[in-house]
């Protein structure tokens, strides 16, 4: 159990990575807000990539196989990073992760739920999101630890590399999932692997179960799952409608840019940012405690019912608090890229520092700053101009006074209270019950293909939102949205979703297929 959760901590640590390592690449590349975007969503393009294959793998190959290429496939991205300072580079390794971060999700929740008993499979499943968060906070830890370190994203991204191969070796002495082994018609393998993992001289009971409930799902082809046998179908459309809801409603996309996101609201240098992104990451931890611990007796459906509620709750207040802040995070991301700061760029006389934004402006807008552009070139004291144009929304700040970037200490904290509430509530409900429901409600015999199409849909959200999150729309404005979805999946969850807890899968599976 130890070493399959050590996948969840790897995998969260590198989702909650990029928040911190971008605010230091964003400046050392001196990336615009597109570039911060398409260095987000690489690992999403990577993660959308092996979503689509690796269904086939985890059923042909095993989970524990899938788990050993996921696990070197992330040292391999790691390795790929640390040599080089270069957008494209970066880039190819963020895939690569991205791979392994997508294969490893499908086949450890498949995993875990194929070779736990039924009355602790929903605290194995959940244990391995709490693992993801834990690693998500250890990520924001990095995040702070390292964010005055010169080049400390390479830090950042070294340390998972003896772990990831660590973890390579350690899954290769772990038994294959007795599931897949009876689908390979290897009964007697699968009978061990029982009553080592039961602690048992005899699992013939449960082993004929399993095999009665493969009988006929192993002839299951990709197609059927869009097919009304075994009401396959309905499965697959509350499957997919679950993890659109789980992208749509926003939690992913806050924490790939959370320290952006802070320093919108006013924690104005990297160092704060990162800082208070930490606190998002310890109210993570601790929010999925109580759902891990709880939701054998619970149930999924009912922590899904209190957290999509709560979402919306907190949602609607962080969307009225930012309706009140000036500054944006468009302002903040523009502030780092080489369009709107060419000062920021390595080499030029003056430099610009991650400081605070009023800062920042006030150094811009200084007579004596004027002067000196105007005389290095017409060109720069132009470009001068539409900077500061573009910090005072649009309006030129010429002969007038610029509206100050600084925002209000209450409106600040409290745009922060409301976003952890939310990250609570999503780590209550849809964060792990999403991937228990959908580990539960498919057939062994296509279960990997069934968890790698919703797993598509997942990253193919994830990454048509991430390349848009900066530029698209105001803060406030993808609140009020995210509300909308939060209240459609509470909706959702109510008229659809089923109640597992105290199911074996085989029970779940011929209840579902009645239905």
């Amino acid at each position: 159990q130890k070493v399959v959760l050590s996948v969840g901590l790897l995998m969260g640590y590198e989702l909650g990575l990029i928040s911190g390592a971008l605010l230091q690449m964003s400046s050392i590349l001196a990336l615009s807000c597109k570039e911060q975007e398409i260095i987000v969503s690489s690992l999403l393009f990577g993660a959308l990539f092996a979503s689509l294959i690796g269904g086939f793998l985890i059923d042909r190959f095993g989970r524990r196989l899938a788990i050993i290429i996921a696990s070197s496939l992330l040292v391999l991205g790691s390795l790929i990073l640390l040599p080089y300072e270069s957008y494209g580079i970066f880039i190819v390794g963020r895939i690569a992760i991205g791979i392994s971060i997508s294969l490893s999700s499908i086949a450890t929740c498949v995993y875990i739920a194929e070779i736990a008993p039924q009355h602790r499979r929903g605290l194995l499943v959940s244990l391995n999101e709490l693992m993801i968060v834990i690693g998500i906070l250890f990520a924001y830890i990095s995040n702070y630890a390292f964010a005055r370190v010169s080049h400390g994203w390479k830090y950042m991204f070294g340390l998972v590399i003896p772990l990831g191969a660590l973890q390579a070796i350690a899954m290769y002495f772990l038994p294959p999932s007795p599931r897949f082994l009876v689908m390979k018609n290897n009964d007697e393998a699968a009978r061990k692997v029982l009553e080592r993992l039961r602690e048992t001289s005899d699992a013939t009971k449960e082993l004929t179960v399993i095999k009665s409930s493969l009988k006929d799902e192993h002839q299951y082809s990709f197609l059927d799952l869009f097919r009304s046998r075994n009401n396959m179908r309905a499965r697959m459309l509350v499957g997919l409608t679950l993890v659109f809801f789980v992208q749509t409603t926003g939690q992913p996309n806050i924490l790939f840019y959370a320290s952006t996101v802070l320093k919108s609201v006013g924690f104005q240098s990297n160092e704060a940012a990162s800082l208070a992104s930490t606190g998002v990451g310890v109210v993570k931890v601790v929010s999925t405690v109580p759902a891990t611990v709880f939701v054998d007796q619970v149930g999924s459906k009912t922590f899904l019912c209190i957290g999509s509620s709560v979402m919306a709750v907190s949602l609607v207040t962080m969307g009225l608090v930012n309706r009140n802040i000036y500054v944006n995070f468009t302002n903040v991301c523009r502030s780092q890229s080489p369009e709107d700061f060419f000062l920021q760029r390595p080499g030029n006389l003056t430099g610009v520092t991650n400081g605070s934004l009023k800062d920042l402006f006030a150094s811009m807008a200084s007579p004596e700053r004027l002067s000196f552009d105007a005389q290095r070139s017409p060109d720069v004291a132009r470009m001068g101009e539409l900077n500061r144009t573009a910090l005072a929304g649009g309006k030129s700040t010429t002969g007038s006074h610029v509206e100050s970037g600084e925002v209000p200490v209450v409106l600040k904290w409290l745009s922060l209270a409301s976003l952890l509430v939310y990250v609570a509530a999503f780590s209550i409900g849809l964060g792990p019950m999403s991937w228990l429901v959908l580990s539960e409600i498919f057939p062994g015999g296509i279960r990997g293909r069934a968890m790698a199409l919703t797993s598509s849909m997942n990253w193919g959200i994830n990454l048509l939102i991430s390349l848009t999150f900066l530029t698209l729309i105001g803060l406030s404005w993808v609140c009020f949205i995210y509300t909308i979805m939060s209240l459609a999946s509470l909706a959702f969850v109510i008229v659809f979703i089923p109640e597992t807890k105290g199911c074996s899968l085989e029970q779940i599976s011929m209840e579902l297929a009645k239905q």
